[in-house]
């Protein structure tokens, strides 16, 4: 049997808090205890928000915290030929179709229908789409795309479904909810989500299932709060015909106020924590590492 593989897979639009230090570390002693690889990919498919300073400063941290990766690491910025390949299969599925409402357009629609009822929205929060994009006429879609309208490459979620047996996976830590063991996956709860952009050839949860299957990735170790982006991953991974790694969800780390840690909310940075005297054993213990350590779940 190959060894297994885990990853950490930060973006470089912020610089690393606490939560990413738990993350990391966790995947790294994980893949130590397993005798197994643990790689670094940068996810910077976002153009407008990742900088160089915010990568450089990942090795820096990761480094610091005594943390060593595989090389070369993976940046998706370099992979885009790859994730479009992926979405112009799906497209010759039938499976994908452009909307073309900006964000503010999609918001009047969604208060339109909230008029007569609350209109569902995806495990985020966030509305599911409520354009008519869907129905367009082919020779309507091209005529847009050629006049340079901006539009968002949506996967059809009931075609998508139509075409995919039953999907579920293993939990092997615990869900938002407590959800372990075999979990249903429901990626309708997420609508018609995006894939791609006209800008930008790919997304979060197409490049994910992407990167991790062309790097072997066998263990997907990451927080809470993509528990239920797990549905999706199941649903885009049958329909590309690539292997399902190993699922665990760990616990997040929280502020004071019992919110997690995040980079648009300016949570305390590593590099702070350093300059202000910690070391890397002190970072553990703020993260209870610790004593996940000791036992054999992680912590999760």
């Amino acid at each position: 049997m190959p060894p297994p593989v885990f990853r950490f897979a930060p973006s470089p639009n912020g610089y690393l808090h606490l939560g990413h230090a738990y993350s990391a570390l966790l995947n790294f002693d994980l893949a130590r205890r397993a005798g197994g690889r643990f790689l670094l990919r940068i996810e910077d498919i976002d153009a407008t928000r990742c900088r160089g300073e915010f990568e450089a400063a990942i090795y820096e941290d990761l480094a610091w915290l005594g943390i060593s990766w595989e090389t070369p690491v993976r940046r998706q910025s370099e992979h885009f030929a790859r994730y479009r390949e992926a979405v112009e299969r799906l497209a010759g599925l039938g499976l994908i179709y452009p909307s073309f409402e900006s964000r503010a357009e999609i918001a009047r629609l969604v208060a339109q229908r909230e008029a007569d009822a609350p209109w569902p929205c995806d495990p985020d929060g966030a509305p599911l789409y409520p354009g008519p994009a869907k129905s367009l006429p082919p020779d309507q879609r091209r005529q847009l795309i050629a006049e340079g309208t901006p539009y968002a490459l949506r996967l059809d979620m009931q075609a998508a479904l139509a075409r995919t047996k039953e999907l579920a996976w293993h939990e092997d830590g615990e869900g938002p909810g407590g959800e372990t063991g075999v979990v249903s996956a429901e990626p309708e709860a997420w609508g018609d989500v995006i894939l791609a952009r006209k800008e930008t050839p790919t997304s979060y949860h197409l490049s994910v299932v992407i990167d991790d299957a062309l790097q072997g990735v066998t263990d997907v170790v990451r927080g809470r709060d993509l528990f239920w982006s797990t549905s999706v991953h199941l649903l885009l991974q049958q329909l590309l015909g690539i292997p399902q790694p190993v699922y665990r969800h760990h616990r997040l780390i929280e502020d004071s106020s019992g919110h997690k840690l995040s980079k648009s909310t300016r949570s305390t940075a590593l590099r702070e924590l350093r300059g202000q005297g910690a070391t890397p054993a002190d970072i553990r213990s703020l993260v209870g590492l610790s004593d996940d350590f000791r036992n054999t779940t992680g912590g999760c």
